[in-house]
């Protein structure tokens, strides 16, 4: 391979046909410059930006972040993409380096953020969390800099709308924030805090992400037999009357309409949780 354009010593851009190729190794570029030959045994990852403005995006973070911030990223990446098997899209080398290397930063000056949705992120994207959680061993390995495990949540947000077919950050940020607020209001009602690693909270948690990713994405819901929905009604009023006010809320706040028989399972979860209060308050 021939180098095109040297970003730094570890990171080069050779060019095959009209196709930019980026490629790292550490000391790949030390000492070389334009059209010199790199040594294949040197290269440690390979990739392609074929969306010009993340090209551009990559090219100023590797002039402007510290190598060592940018490498991390790309282990973590490179990491998680065998942990998750599944190839992520290439907006990940871009928000996820220039995330890790904001947050580093703001470790070393004092500053730390609380991740608000963190019982959530955790629950919904368990694998990316992992993930999450292993890069925060290896930044502290690396660096001697141990980040909060708030961190490892915001990781795993930026891995799981990185995988091919997922939610903008935005729509999982904005799905995630809606959660929470209908965990938070369901607590409320209750007068209970749910423990975040109860089944209880879990379940619950997870059938309100998949049906409001059926709402938003126009998928069908499963139909409840009549009888049945007027059987959960009648013996279950006050938890009935909480997931009609849940769905209530959706539908004028987030233009989130749930089906009659979504509002069955929401008041059996809501019923279950407050079956077992006692036993899984955090």
């Amino acid at each position: 391979m021939r180098i095109n354009r040297v970003l730094n010593n570890n990171v080069v851009v050779v060019k095959e046909g009209e196709e930019e190729i980026i490629v790292m190794g550490a000391g790949i570029a030390f000492g070389k410059s334009k059209n010199d030959i790199i040594s294949t045994d040197k290269i440690e990852k390979v990739f392609v930006m074929k969306d010009k403005n993340e090209y551009e995006k990559f090219t100023q973070i590797i002039d402007q972040l510290p190598e060592v911030h940018i490498a991390i990223a790309e282990e973590i990446i490179t990491y998680a993409e065998k942990a998750l098997k599944t190839k992520l899209n290439e907006h990940v080398h871009v928000a996820l380096t220039d995330h890790l290397s904001f947050a580093i930063e703001r470790i070393k000056q004092g500053f730390q953020l609380k991740n608000k949705l963190l019982n959530e992120i955790r629950v919904l994207y368990s694998a990316e969390y992992e993930v999450g959680l292993w890069a925060l061993e290896l930044i502290e390995q690396r660096l001697n800099i141990r980040l909060p495990e708030d961190e490892a949540g915001h990781i795993a947000l930026h891995l799981h709308t990185a995988k091919m077919n997922a939610l903008t950050m935005d729509e999982t940020m904005n799905t995630t924030v809606i959660l929470n607020e209908l965990i938070e209001k369901i607590e409320q009602k209750l007068n209970v805090k749910v423990a975040e690693d109860s089944i209880s909270y879990q379940r619950l948690l997870t059938h309100l992400n998949f049906a409001l990713r059926r709402v938003a994405e126009g998928q069908p819901f499963d139909d409840v037999d009549q009888d049945m929905h007027k059987l959960v009604k009648e013996k279950h009023r006050s938890a009935y009357h909480m997931a009609t006010e849940i769905g209530r809320y959706l539908a004028e706040t987030h233009q989130y309409d749930l089906p009659p028989s979504e509002l069955v399972y929401l008041t059996l979860h809501i019923q279950r949780i407050e079956r077992n209060k006692g036993d899984e308050v955090s």
